[in-house]
């Protein structure tokens, strides 16, 4: 039996966007692109959307990466005609007319063929260019240059995962050393705040993660179990924690500027909160405990079969939504929420039938805490169970994730409240359950609330 008690007069902070994702879903006919699938984002209060690995391979030919808006690197930076902003305008046009801010990744999208040849992904010959180039796209997009707009996006990301291996001649992100990307990060967020000052917020940047802190806990401090098997005790994930804690020294040696620090991680609820707490730990140490943290790319497993269209999948990401709540990360962004798709992330829509799936349906019940905006006191007693509440004015609502067996949950609310369940086959659908107690089976979702 699980005890839930909330307190609706108590509140104690705000729901924080733990529910924004990567890759926004449209999809390109033949005549036009359709924007109409992000309807699904703004229906689940979806605040952001970060543009990496936007189009495919190489973004498409088209899409955000720098090589695609600025085609050539000896063109003029300051000439608007050296520049290509058509696709990428109207991706980002679709997204601010569905109220979707986007959180734009500056760099290039993942060469995952590159053992075969890389083509972008080499350190940029003029690391200064590179920062200017940055600078008028930011410009385009906020200051209206180049027939520009006046978007205002907040976010502005350096690159994407430069330790995504070890060894620089199988990096599908990054072929340089450790110490060219430190410079090239120094070089091109000194340029960006320079220029724009608190206007927007610069960081990165979009670490791998750091599975390798649980092949020896000891070493970083921590008390958890240690873990065995490539995935934690390999050299390569090793050389992603020392890329990280190399990064935090050398940008505090130079001075860089950084309002946000980003990183990935495919793990669950069982390491993430843990790789979170590593992550602050390191910052406050090093003086930036005051920065944000943006878990920009997550998702439960490389496994498609875990992360798709099961009740597994909408239990326990609503379960890290909710856990994450209560860390001191800022944002989520789980990857991917692309519409129609061969990725082995993309958790949002049925392949087979193109609608919104179950795991959408968690990050909407989630949407409905985060437009109520204030976090009210909420103790859960029970393991595996996870516990949030909101409310705004006479609006309330609950929601719980049970990743364990078969449970009864005792609450003491109100009249009023009705019990609406998400599983693989209930998509937020309304009980006649009485909400003060109730049995919520292994793998569901809740959400408790007044009609």
């Amino acid at each position: 039996m699980v005890n839930i008690q909330v307190d609706f007069d108590k509140i104690v902070g705000r729901i924080k966007p733990m529910h924004a994702v990567g890759q926004p879903p449209f999809t390109g006919g033949f005549n036009k692109l359709d924007f109409s699938p992000v309807q699904v984002l703004r229906d689940a209060h979806i605040p952001y959307s970060r543009l990496h690995d936007v189009g495919g391979p190489f973004g498409g030919n088209r899409y955000v990466d720098i090589p695609n808006i600025f085609r050539d690197f000896d063109a003029d930076e300051k000439d608007p005609e050296s520049y290509d902003f058509a696709f990428t305008d109207e991706l980002i046009k679709g997204l601010m007319e569905y109220g979707v801010e986007p959180y734009f990744r500056l760099g290039v999208t993942i060469e995952n063929q590159s053992h075969i040849k890389a083509y972008r992904i080499y350190p940029p010959k003029d690391y200064a260019k590179w920062a200017r180039i940055c600078e008028h796209i930011v410009r385009h997009y906020n200051e209206g240059w180049a027939n520009g707009f006046h978007f205002g996006i907040k976010y502005w990301e350096i690159w994407n995962e430069p330790e995504n291996r070890d060894d620089p001649n199988l990096n599908q992100m990054w072929r340089g050393t450790a110490e060219q990307f430190y410079e090239l990060y120094d070089v091109a967020s000194k340029h960006l705040k320079a220029c724009f000052g608190d206007k927007i917020k610069v960081g990165g940047y979009a670490a791998c993660g750091f599975y390798g802190i649980f092949a020896n806990p000891e070493k970083y401090g921590l008390s958890v179990e240690r873990r065995e098997g490539e995935r934690y005790t390999s050299s390569k994930e090793e050389y992603r924690v020392n890329f990280f804690l190399g990064f935090i020294k050398y940008i505090k040696e130079h001075g860089s500027p950084i309002d946000f620090f980003s990183w990935h991680t495919y793990g669950g609820v069982d390491i993430v909160p843990t790789e979170a707490d590593f992550v602050d730990r390191v910052l406050t140490e090093n003086g930036y405990g005051h920065i944000e943290t943006h878990l920009n790319e997550w998702n439960l497993s490389h496994n498609r079969k875990l992360n798709i269209g099961t009740s597994y999948a909408s239990a326990n990401v609503m379960a890290m939504m909710l856990a994450m709540q209560h860390k001191k990360t800022d944002m989520l962004m789980y990857y991917d929420a692309r519409y129609i798709s061969l990725s082995a992330y993309g958790g949002f829509f049925d392949v087979n039938t193109y609608q919104p799936s179950n795991v959408y349906y968690a990050f909407r019940a989630f949407g409905e805490l985060y437009a109520l905006e204030n976090e009210v006191a909420c103790i859960c007693d029970g393991d595996g169970v996870y516990a949030l509440a909101a409310k705004n004015g006479d609006a309330c609502a609950i929601l719980l994730s049970n990743i364990q067996e078969d449970t009864t949950v005792k609450l003491d609310l109100p009249d009023g409240f009705c019990v609406y369940i998400l599983d693989r086959d209930h998509f937020i659908t309304k009980t006649d359950w009485d909400p003060n107690e109730f049995t919520l089976a292994e793998n569901t979702v809740a959400l408790l609330k007044k009609d």
